[in-house]
């Protein structure tokens, strides 16, 4: 069975979802900015959610986290808590 290990940042606007995309893809640390900027309680722990399988997140997140590039830093994703910017960290499918 498919799983992953991802994190993420959540904002409530896409306005600051880009600026915080912009900064990681300039050099900012990603785990560094969750911590300063997440409205999510992950972010104190650089914004990591661990290891999760297909279901176990939104919708909108499940289809990023088990389709994107590992590493790669996909967003702004809009779900129903506001805007996140996502890495998944590592994957099995």
């Amino acid at each position: 069975m498919a799983n992953a290990n991802a994190r993420h940042i959540l904002v409530s606007t896409e306005e600051a979802c880009q600026k915080l995309k912009t900064d990681i893809e300039g050099g900012a640390d990603f785990a560094k900015l969750a911590q300063e900027h997440s409205s999510c309680p992950s972010g104190g722990n650089g914004g990591d959610l661990g290891n999760f399988g297909p279901g176990q997140m939104v919708p909108e997140f499940d289809q990023v986290v088990f389709s994107a590039p590992v590493g790669e830093v996909q967003g702004p994703v809009k779900t129903q808590f506001g805007y996140h910017l996502l890495e998944v960290t590592a994957r099995q499918d």
